[in-house]
């Protein structure tokens, strides 16, 4: 005859398990409507206009080459979106004041990017010009770039 006491404990233990890796399986911090999102799903500031124009992808990466966004020099015209996805290591993309002086409506910095192929989306609203940004963490290992505004 088996133990009720042995079998209930395990039967409490799976259950235990389980329910762990469901919570560690998903951050789910708002989306700001109310809705949870993982910690996966793009980031999105500022506006949440739809983008006119195309997208283009800026990966991040932390390798044997160091930490760098690929490409780290960027072009775009307004309405553009630029995509800052993680490939790599952990990273954020800030567009710091203090690097862009007399530039209005920078984006705010992303969080940290964690998981592979989580985004960062960046809808290009600036006025034309030369954008600065970079990863906080990685800075001073030279991981910044620089956005070109055109018309």
């Amino acid at each position: 005859m088996k133990n009720p006491i042995h079998q209930c404990g395990l039967r409490t233990a799976l259950v235990g398990a389980a329910l762990f890796a469901l919570a560690c399986g998903k951050d789910t911090k708002s989306a700001g409507n109310g809705a949870p999102e993982t910690a996966a799903a793009k980031q999105t500031p500022a506006s949440d206009q739809p983008s006119t124009g195309r997208t283009i992808v800026v990966e991040a990466y932390s390798d044997a080459n160091g930490n760098y966004y690929k490409p780290s020099e960027v072009v775009a015209k307004k309405g553009d979106v630029v995509r800052f996805t993680l490939k790599l290591g952990v990273h954020n993309v800030n567009f710091l004041a203090d690097s862009n002086p007399g530039k209005t409506g920078l984006p705010p910095a992303s969080d940290m990017l964690q998981l592979p192929d989580q985004t960062y989306d960046v809808k290009v609203n600036v006025e034309k010009g030369r954008y600065y940004f970079q990863c906080d963490p990685h800075v001073a290992l030279g991981m910044k770039g620089h956005l070109t505004v055109e018309d």
